[in-house]
This record gives structure tokens, sequence and C-alpha cells, in this order.
């Protein structure tokens, strides 16, 4: 990559600005739902050029911000610094230690590929495209979360460039202060360049979904019954309830064009995974059945989340008690029959090695569910949609997860419990005292 040298005799990358050759191909990601227009695009490929764009912006007081792949921006913006990481792709098993070493820009799907043939896998999401460096310092909920926990919470360390324009190795004995905040407070503390983090000895899980006909069976008792099951299943075994109105579109699959699809996803690496799933073909007439033994190379089929970049929002609301009727309610206002934009809704089924405490400031554990709603569409009809959903949801939400605000702009309340909330502003404080890591759902408020 070109390079010019400051005054300071400081290598920094080549700048891009508006207008420059590149400016818009550099800021384009899988979010097209706003527009980002920043000053000064930073295409990094090495940690010395984060560095240089991190000095640049702290000596004239300009915000800055982060994008890998751009699947959880807060909304757009204009002005300030933008480092963009997709250059930095570099991924290092060590398969003894089972461990894994990920610059800023991997995506998950890099880190299965060469975690599988040692038979390994990391605690990824289920999209391969998504960044794993934004995904874990936002919490990192796996589809195996409720057997291995938050993907945070297997973080051995972490390279980050900090305010100062120093870049510090972080443990959780060298800093931990810091190394708690970096783990669940997102970009507030600066820009990770690398981080090491545990991979788990699964080779093979059951997986898949069990399909319905939303329109056939009532959703909400399809969301009764998912309820009841998950009072019965062992801790390692993770799920969702998903809610989707697909379009009428001929790039569709048959079973899905024009069908409100309700599903149960399922991912389990623990014994009788047959005969723990097999209740959930009496919910009803089902559509659709995928699961499966299968390696964990191919565990993204299980919620074939689009891999194509378009516009969205969503949000998300941690529960302290299933409150069924309330989540039944939300189905029924957000559905194919309700009108508006067309809104995904999906309820993770929490609790198992998610609630066991940990040095990282990832909040509500003691959740029971996690409900996520996504729109289509702009902001003012997604927020038409979002908001009274999430209002039927207030009196049994604990708060909200970082991971799933998509597009939500400035709205930080409910992202932390309050001590949590409380002590990140206060490290922020002295970590960032300018705030210029800013680009971001803001914890120094």
């Amino acid at each position: 990559m070109p390079v010019m040298t400051s005054a300071d005799n400081t290598a920094t990358p080549r700048f891009l600005r508006p207008g420059d050759s590149g400016y818009d191909d550099e800021l384009a990601g899988f979010q097209t739902g706003f527009v980002q227009r920043p000053a000064v695009v930073c295409p990094a490929g090495t940690a010395e050029d984060v560095i240089a764009a991190v000095r640049y912006a702290a000596q004239r007081d300009l915000p800055i911000g982060v994008q890998a792949t751009g699947h959880g921006l807060p909304g757009g913006f204009e002005g300030g610094v933008l480092v963009t990481t997709k250059r930095m792709d570099g991924v290092t098993v060590d398969a003894e230690a089972r461990t894994v070493r990920v610059q800023a820009g991997v995506r998950w799907g890099q880190v299965v590929a060469a975690a599988a043939p040692h038979g390994l896998a990391p605690l990824g999401g289920s999209a391969p495209g998504v960044g794993a460096v934004s995904y874990t310092l936002g919490g990192g909920l796996s589809i195996l979360a409720r057997e291995f926990g938050y993907a945070a919470d297997h973080v051995r360390s972490l390279d980050v460039v900090a305010a100062d324009g120093r870049l510090r190795h972080v443990t959780r004995e060298s800093d931990p202060d810091l190394y708690w905040a970096l783990l669940g407070g997102g970009h507030n503390f600066g820009v990770v360049t690398e981080l090491d983090i545990g991979l788990v000895p699964v080779r093979t899980l059951y997986g898949g979904s069990v399909a319905f006909d939303g329109r056939e069976t009532d959703p909400a008792v399809l969301l009764r019954a998912y309820e009841e099951w998950t009072r019965t299943v062992p801790d390692g075994l993770t799920s969702s309830f998903a809610a989707v109105p697909y379009p009428d579109l001929p790039a569709l699959p048959p079973h899905l064009r024009g069908r409100y699809v309700v599903s149960v996803r399922v991912a389990h690496t623990g014994a009788d995974s047959e005969r723990i799933t097999a209740p959930l073909r009496e919910f009803g007439p089902v559509i659709a059945d995928s699961l499966r033994e299968m390696p964990y190379a191919e565990s993204h089929t299980i919620h074939s989340d689009p891999d194509f970049p378009h516009a969205y929002y969503g949000d998300s609301a941690v529960l302290g008690e299933p409150a069924v009727d309330r989540v039944a309610d939300v189905l029924a206002r957000t559905g194919p029959d309700a009108g508006g934009p067309m809104c995904v809704v999906q309820v993770n089924h929490l609790g198992g090695a998610l609630a066991r405490p940990a040095p990282n400031s990832v909040p509500y554990r003691e959740g029971r569910f996690l409900v996520r709603l996504l729109t289509v569409g702009d902001r003012q009809q997604a927020r038409a949609v979002l908001d009274p959903a999430f209002a039927l949801l207030a009196p049994v939400t604990l708060g909200r997860a970082l991971n799933f605000a998509f597009g939500a702009g400035d709205r930080t309340e409910g992202l932390y419990d309050d001590g949590t909330r409380k002590r990140l502003a206060g490290l922020k404080s002295q970590y960032d005292p300018a705030n210029l890591f800013r680009r971001t759902y803001d914890v120094s408020a």
C-alpha cells in the first residue's frame, strides 16, 4: 500500500478523501441502509497503519470509527476518520493450544475453514461473513452458546491501538480493567488489530431446522410449544425460534416463496440429539426438516442468513422471563398481515453456559430469552414497527444486546445494566478522555 511520511516521521497509509478514486468502494459494506461520509478513510493493512490513523485523528480531535464488514454499524455519519480493516485478514491456528489468532478484518468463515482440519471450531455466529473481532467485542452469541458461553469468554489476549496511539498487548493479567472493558464494550476503547481466542474441540454437530407454515399453524401456538420444549433440553443444546415472512420471488426455493415460515433452529454436540429434538415435529404440519449430523463447516446452513448486502434495521430485548404472551403479541403485530415493512422475529434461548460469570463486560447473563427484530426498508418505517413491539416487551426486558443493535444511532440506553455502564464510563474517561472513539454506541455519557 502506498505510504507517505508525516512531519513526525511516522509512516502513514494513503488516506482517502471524498472525491478520491476508491473512496466510495472503500466505504461499501454489508449494510446499505445509510450513508457514511467520513472526511478521511484509512484503508489499514497493518497495525502501523492503524496507529497512524489514530494519531492523525487525535492530533485533530476528530472522531474515529472502525469498519471490517459493515454488518453492525450504528448508523450514518459525516466527517471524522474511518479505519477500514478488511485487508487485515490473517488467521493462525495453534492446534495444540486450541487457539486461533485473527486480525481485525477476518470473517468467521475463514476461521471455520482454518480450524476444521484440526477437529476444532470457533464460537462464531450464524453467518460466516460476519467479522470475528467486532462480533467478539460485542459479546458473541454463537450457535453453540448454551454449551460454551459467549465468544468473549474465550479470549486470551487482544492487541489494541488505544487513544494515545500506542499498540498494547492486553491480557486479563496484564491489564484486567482494559481487558474487561474491551470484551463487551465494543469499539469504545480503541481499534483491536488482533485477538487470540480459544477454539472448541468440535468436528461435527447435530443441527438444522424444523419449519412450519405460519399461516396454517398459529405462530403463537408454535411459540408456546417451543418455550415448553426448551424447559426439557440439556444446557448443551442451543436453539432459536424464528418467524420470517418471505416475499414471493423466483430466486427463493419453492417451499419458501411467499410463505410465512416459522422455524426452530437447533445446534447440539451431545448425545441423544434425535430423541431430544423429536418433539419439534409434533408442533404442527412440517414443511421442511433439515435436522441432521453435519460437519461444523456446514453449520451456517442451520440459519442460512442472507449473504448479500442490503438495508436493514433492528434491535433486541433480553427478557428476564419467557413472557410467551407478550412475544406472541409481537408476532401478531409484525406478521405479514399486520402491514408495514417485512419484519423478522427471532427468539434465542439463553441460559446454560451463557449464565456463567466471566471477567468481561458482557451484561444480562441472567437473561432467559433474547428477542430480536429485524426490518427492511428505511429508518422511519423501521422505527414505526420496532418501537411499539419493544414497548410490549418493556415490562419484562432486562436490556438490549450490543451485537443486535442495527442502525440504532446514538440509542445507548439499556445496552448495559447500571453497574456495568458506570464502570465502563469510568474506564472510558481513563483510557479515552477525549472520547476519540465515539463513532460507536458511546459509553461515556
